[in-house]
């Protein structure tokens, strides 16, 4: 049995666990946002992920064919899930179903979650010009979104 991870307190990030870039520079529009893995088990197919976003950054909008669930663990900030805009801080459960658009941001202080995925699963897809149009007739999606 593995020694279980212990989190630093003083940043919320975990304690002997490679703290990695979020996606590759240039891939995709996100700000100031890392990731850790923290679990990984072929056993039982699935990843555990630690995301961390910097205070006023966000993850990259995109969807994909696997569905998720994000557990908010500190700070607190928004989502967009679908077509709704959801505050999201510590303690709150969020799924994410499969081909849906989403994308985290944080307020004004560092907002951490962890997240579970399939540990074989499909590449994220970036919406497209009609996509980002579509979105973007929705008023409260528009002034949400950074892209």
């Amino acid at each position: 049995m593995s020694e279980p991870y212990r989190p630093l307190k003083s940043k919320g990030l975990w304690e002997g666990v490679e703290v990695l870039r979020y996606k590759e520079e240039g891939t995709a529009p996100f700000k100031d946002i890392t990731r850790q893995t923290l679990f990984d088990n072929p056993e039982l197919g699935c990843q555990l992920r630690y995301f961390e976003v910097a205070p006023h950054g966000y993850s990259t909008l995109e969807r994909h064919e696997h569905s998720h669930a994000v557990l908010v663990l500190n700070g607190q900030g928004r989502c967009l899930i679908g077509n709704r805009v959801f505050e999201v801080r510590g303690h709150d459960l969020v799924q994410i179903p499969s081909m849906t658009w989403h994308q985290f941001r944080a307020d004004t202080e560092a907002l951490g979650f962890l997240c579970m995925v399939n540990r074989e699963r499909d590449r994220p897809q970036l919406p497209t010009d009609e996509d980002l149009k579509s979105l973007r007739a929705q008023a409260h999606i528009a002034e949400f979104m950074r892209w």
